[in-house]
């Protein structure tokens, strides 16, 4: 079983810079080789997968962390299932995963949904959808310092708020104050018990 993550730039016409998809690939390169597990299409369309499944929602998670701290957002859908073909682009691969990430895609600008995941089992996704539309209250809101706060933490996990206040250039209390912004401790509490779910769905 793997991830796949399907996402485009939210209003990519309306950006007047154009440095927003060297931004992108900047984000995506850390996920590996392009074209083979990631790939930037149609100029703001992307497609990566995630290998292991349980990093799924946090690999997306923090995309959008990168993005909202540039002021920009992305629609994402990460689907489950399986890889029956392999080939040198990932947008020409194809399997359950890949089925399920692009079917859901399509219905993310008509549900008005940044981020949705498909695993096939409905009450899964009901319950995990249900849960992260009402986590996407508050991270599609994440103003930039909050949200260039989460990708330190995400990408930095063993650091304490002093260090990461280091790696931002802020003090103990500034990065307090962002977390708390930020709702992080919901953030990893949503991804905890997404890990636990998506485990006992992936073991036979």
């Amino acid at each position: 079983m793997t991830s796949v993550i399907t996402g485009d730039i939210i209003g990519s016409r309306q950006q007047t810079s154009k440095h927003w998809v060297e931004d992108l690939k900047k984000i995506l390169s850390p996920f590996g080789e392009t074209p083979s597990q990631w790939e930037v299409y149609r100029g703001d369309e992307f497609q990566i997968e995630i290998k292991n499944p349980e990093e799924a929602l946090w690999s997306a998670i923090l995309i959008k962390a990168h993005l909202r701290a540039l002021k920009l957002d992305a629609r994402m859908s990460i689907g489950f299932g399986d890889k029956t073909h392999e080939a040198e682009k990932i947008s020409e691969s194809n399997g359950g995963a890949f089925i399920h990430s692009g079917e859901l895609f399509e219905t993310l600008k008509k549900q008005k949904v940044t981020l949705a995941i498909r695993t096939g089992d409905a009450v899964f996704d009901e319950k995990l959808n249900l849960m992260l539309q009402l986590a996407l209250t508050f991270m599609d809101n994440w103003l930039a310092q909050q949200a260039e706060f989460v990708a330190a933490a995400i990408e930095n996990p063993t650091l304490s708020q002093e260090e990461l206040g280091q790696k931002l250039g802020i003090n103990q209390a500034a990065v307090s104050r962002r977390q708390k912004r930020a709702q992080f401790d919901l953030v990893l509490q949503l991804d905890r018990y997404f890990r636990t779910q998506i485990k006992q769905l992936t073991t036979p």
